[in-house]
């Protein structure tokens, strides 16, 4: 078994360490969950918005390529509500005709940003969850790499920043430290352990590390080919979804007034039949429609989005770098001599 090299930290500590905030010492794995997933979300979206451009605008020399990525999200925000209020905050000055064709359209617009973006993060989940059953891999894993800050005066010491990274994020790179068991009294190769067995390589190997990272690779490499064709066509769906008529049904009574009780419960009991409603009419075409592709555009498109999902979780988990099994040479029924 090749043992995993320890990346040990020197680090200098100062009177001025509540200025670091960082919630971890050193990189972590973490748990791939809904509680997880949206704490990173959130605090990746705040500092996208406050830490990360003060840094770029001030010409920090601790601003990276990472922060870079990051601040995409503002961009892409910004972008979403312009043109979700782009006939809405023109809807005023219309005539009341108009004015009521605008704010369909408008809020159809709306639901298609919202779902657009809801169906591309969801539709990941609709390859990584088979996969991590078939092979035991979670593609998404995510971890927390902690970068220690060059001092930009004289009273930083210590200082050090987090960025949210996924194990296999980079193939070439994967963090396989970060798989290792390195607490005490546990199994070093715990995870590839598991691993090992759920793909049929047999259980108490010596080596099963080296066993399983060509496996991971692959899986790695085929599920980021498939994520990449499927995510985008859920979300198409998604927008296609949003605009279907059933809908304006939901905006008449819409309303985020939770305090409201009866009105807000009345909305979310329309928003549900809204929903379902819309899945259908976009299964089964617009009633009234005449043309063939407009009866059959919906299943077409839902059905490329799930082949393509269907077809990319079958060429993932249809591993083809297991390590062929070698039988043993000696046979033990005969003698051997060793000079």
């Amino acid at each position: 078994m090749i043992l995993p090299i320890s990346n040990y930290n020197l680090t200098f500590r100062s009177n001025k360490e509540e200025k670091n905030n960082e919630p971890y010492e050193k990189d972590t794995l973490l748990k791939n969950n809904f509680a997880t997933r949206t704490r990173i979300g959130l605090e990746q979206f705040t500092k996208a918005f406050t830490v990360y451009p003060a840094r770029g605008l001030k010409g920090s020399k601790n601003s990276n390529f990472y922060e870079f990525l990051t601040m995409g999200t503002v961009p892409y925000v910004i972008g979403s509500i312009t043109l979700m209020s782009i006939f809405n905050s023109a809807a005023k000055h219309f005539a009341a005709f108009d004015k009521s064709k605008s704010l369909k359209l408008g809020n159809k617009m709306a639901l298609g940003v919202i779902f657009y973006a809801l169906m591309k993060s969801l539709s990941k989940s609709f390859v990584n969850v088979p996969v991590k059953m078939a092979t035991g891999i979670d593609t998404e894993l995510p971890y927390a790499k902690v970068n220690y800050l060059l001092p930009e005066d004289e009273e930083d010491k210590d200082l050090t920043s987090t960025e949210y990274h996924k194990i296999g994020e980079s193939v070439d790179f994967t963090r396989w430290d970060l798989l290792y068991n390195t607490e005490k009294g546990e199994v070093l190769n715990a995870r590839y352990d598991k691993i090992a067995k759920k793909n049929g390589l047999g259980s108490d190997l010596n080596d099963s590390d080296q066993d399983v990272k060509p496996i991971y690779k692959e899986v790695l490499i085929k599920s980021k080919l498939a994520k990449s064709i499927s995510t985008f066509l859920w979300a198409a769906t998604g927008v296609a979804l949003a605009f279907q008529k059933p809908w304006e049904n939901y905006f008449r009574v819409a309303t985020l007034k939770f305090w409201k009780g009866k009105e807000f419960t009345h909305s979310l009991k329309v928003f549900g039949q809204s929903f379902i409603d819309s899945a259908k009419q976009l299964y089964k075409g617009s009633p009234g429609s005449f043309s063939v592709l407009e009866r059959h555009s919906g299943k077409l498109m839902i059905g490329t989005a799930l082949t393509s999902t269907v077809l990319g979780v079958l060429n993932t988990v249809h591993l083809t770098k297991k390590p062929s099994k070698i039988d043993n040479v000696f046979d033990k029924s005969k003698e051997s001599v060793v000079s």
